[in-house]
């Protein structure tokens, strides 16, 4: 494996010049940006400060997700798992990407949901593994391309 820590999924938002760790909801035009320190207009929540803006106050929005190839077919890195043996080898939890169900049965993916395979597998057999950043429109009339 490359030096890649799995990130899994998540978002970040420009807000005010600085980059936060995002999240979006409840409802598609609301983010709520979270930081570790107090900042002007966050509000303590738990261990972090988190404010609330509509997603047309950002400065900008990106979905990363980390990816890769397992089988030679394309995967999402969902999560690292420990394999609760104790043992220091662990796995990744991969999502397949590709186009297809009976490609994805073959390489040992189990079907999580329709059309939707994911399956734990050693690290070393997940391969090319890189962080994509996923440009989001931060208005309606946005496109992916206006980036």
């Amino acid at each position: 494996m490359t030096g890649i820590e799995p990130v899994g999924l998540g978002f970040v938002a420009r807000h005010r010049g600085q980059t936060y760790a995002a999240a979006i909801g409840p409802d598609s035009d609301d983010v709520v940006l979270f930081s570790e320190a107090p900042e002007e207009g966050f509000a303590k929540a738990g261990g972090y400060w988190r404010l609330s803006v509509r997603r047309s106050d950002l400065e900008e929005l990106t979905l990363l997700r980390t990816v890769g190839a397992f089988g030679g077919e394309p995967c999402l890195v969902l999560d690292e798992d420990d394999g609760g043996d104790g043992s220091d080898e662990g796995g990744l939890h991969i999502a397949y990407t590709g186009h297809s169900g009976q490609k994805a049965e073959t390489l040992g993916y189990w079907l999580v949901d329709h059309g939707a395979y994911e399956v734990v597998v050693p690290r070393d057999e997940v391969h090319s593994i890189r962080v994509e950043r996923v440009p989001v429109p931060t208005t309606a009339d946005q496109q992916p391309s206006d980036r």
